[in-house]
């Protein structure tokens, strides 16, 4: 890397660091550190929704599906499309202002508000564990950049820079540092990668003639992909926008419920078919360039699929250039980890801990989110796939939680009791099936077995407990 690049690049870290210094000294109270005061605008709202959503661990992520498979890999994004209109329409009404007439901070305090507190403080801590693997995910997905761009330097090594950086000015900023810089990091991926990665890849790699015949012909089909995997993709993705605790912080820093719900359209735009094919068409470059051999000292054997792109960037783009791209993909990654950050110590601080009203409640934020983020950092260390890793933390939180929270939006009478079984039990067996790596029957994800699961028991538990308190008034 050239010293121009260099520089660019850590222009931008510390840009980010400053924006976390100025949101320090404006901070007053949680409120203001967890959901930026409820005043945000629709723009700032959708950007700061897609940049979390898709972040680094996607455009990684998406990149090494493209290399894999092709166009086809961008279907995990039309998810991601769908599940943000479906909860604009159905969740923001029904949340955004009961929201703010009773404070809210967090997700499960809704949930709280419709069963009760043991329901609340469950939800806390699964919700607090999934974002707390999924900052993970992101630190992970920082260090394999780095150090397949930077020489000499370990994914380790780059995992504590990586980590250090994210923690600290989230630490500093909270959710309106989050959120002001999520707007500049989203613009920087865009411009980056439309404007220098994608024409810069295209010539470099020989054009439409290169792409035809180095590529089987299904990396060009949108049809070359499973049933099974649509299906893993969507009940695992589409859920996640009825109980992200990072959606549900933005749903409540936004000014009005119109607000939220311009600001999700505008996130599912950018979900698909914008990013979802940028991606995956940059990964494709890279498969291009490994098998026509423009990346020296790799080949299929050596380079990791979620590993190609990032070597192509730094192989094919001029001093300067390489600087702009990598920030790019830096503050998508960023603006993701500190999302996350962000949600797991809201959940920890509101629903477990509850120390959301205490005097010093505001310092005692800060010193839980310094405290997680090295968690994460040391998870992120002992981790290797950036997709498994975030896929996976998603998977845990939508089977114990996705049910309870249908039940809270559609049902008449939702049932405390039959919610907190279900919870235990959906996010239990996933768990269960991930950490023994069971053969699961069709192909399918352990969370697919974990949500039916947690709804026989919220349907079972809900018609025994009227059942009995039928049986109690005769």
């Amino acid at each position: 890397m050239s010293w121009i690049d260099l520089s660019i690049f850590i222009a931008y870290l510390l840009s980010m660091l400053g924006v976390g210094v100025y949101f320090l000294r404006t901070n007053k109270n949680t409120d203001d550190y967890y959901v930026g005061g409820r005043k945000l605008s629709s723009l700032h709202i959708g950007l700061s929704v897609v940049a979390t959503d898709v972040g680094g661990g996607f455009s990684i992520g998406l990149g090494g599906l493209g290399f894999t498979m092709g166009l086809s890999g961008s279907w995990l994004l039309f998810t991601g499309l769908l599940g943000a209109w479906l909860s604009g329409v159905f969740l923001i009404p029904k949340v955004a202002d009961l929201a703010r007439r009773n404070g809210f901070l967090s997700f499960p305090q809704f949930l709280e508000f419709v069963f009760d507190k043991r329901v609340a403080l469950v939800a806390g801590v699964i919700s607090a564990i999934g974002y707390l693997g999924f900052t993970s995910s992101q630190i992970l997905a920082g260090a394999k950049l780095a150090a397949s761009t930077f020489n000499g330097l370990s994914i380790d090594n780059a995992m504590l820079v990586m980590g250090v950086i994210a923690i600290v000015y989230t630490v500093m900023g909270g959710l309106k540092a989050v959120i002001y810089t999520d707007t500049i990091q989203w613009i920087i991926l865009m411009a980056g990668l439309i404007f220098v990665g994608l024409p810069f890849a295209y010539f470099k790699i020989g054009g439409a003639e290169a792409i035809s015949t180095s590529l089987a012909p299904q990396f060009l089909s949108l049809r070359s992909v499973s049933w099974q995997q649509i299906v893993n993709w969507m009940f695992t993705i589409i859920p996640i926008w009825f109980i992200g605790m990072t959606l549900y912080q933005r749903i409540y820093a936004s000014k009005d419920t119109r607000t939220a719900q311009k600001g999700w359209f505008i996130a599912g735009l950018f979900e698909y078919p914008l990013m979802a094919f940028i991606g995956v068409v940059l990964g494709m470059f890279a498969r291009v360039a490994m098998e026509n051999q423009l990346l020296p000292g790799y080949n299929a054997a050596n380079l990791d699929a979620e590993m190609g792109l990032p070597v192509l960037l730094k192989t094919i783009l001029p001093a300067g250039f390489l600087g702009i791209v990598l920030s790019a993909y830096f503050s998508a990654i960023m603006s993701t980890a500190d999302s996350c950050l962000m949600a797991s110590s809201g959940n920890l601080l509101t629903d477990v801990l509850r120390k959301h009203n205490s005097k010093n409640s505001l310092r005692f934020s800060q010193f839980l989110t310094l405290v997680i983020g090295i968690i994460a950092l040391l998870l992120a260390l002992r981790m290797s796939s950036v997709l498994e890793l975030m896929l996976h933390s998603y998977s845990f939180m939508v089977s114990g939680m996705i049910i309870p929270v249908l039940a809270a939006l559609f049902s008449k009478r939702p049932d405390s009791k039959a919610a907190l079984f279900s919870m235990l039990t959906g996010g239990g067996i996933t768990l269960f099936l991930i950490v023994t790596n069971a053969n699961l029957p069709l192909g399918l994800d352990a969370n697919i077995f974990g949500i039916f699961s947690s709804l026989v028991v919220y349907i079972l538990f809900h018609f025994l407990f009227k059942n009995h308190a039928i049986q109690k008034a005769k």
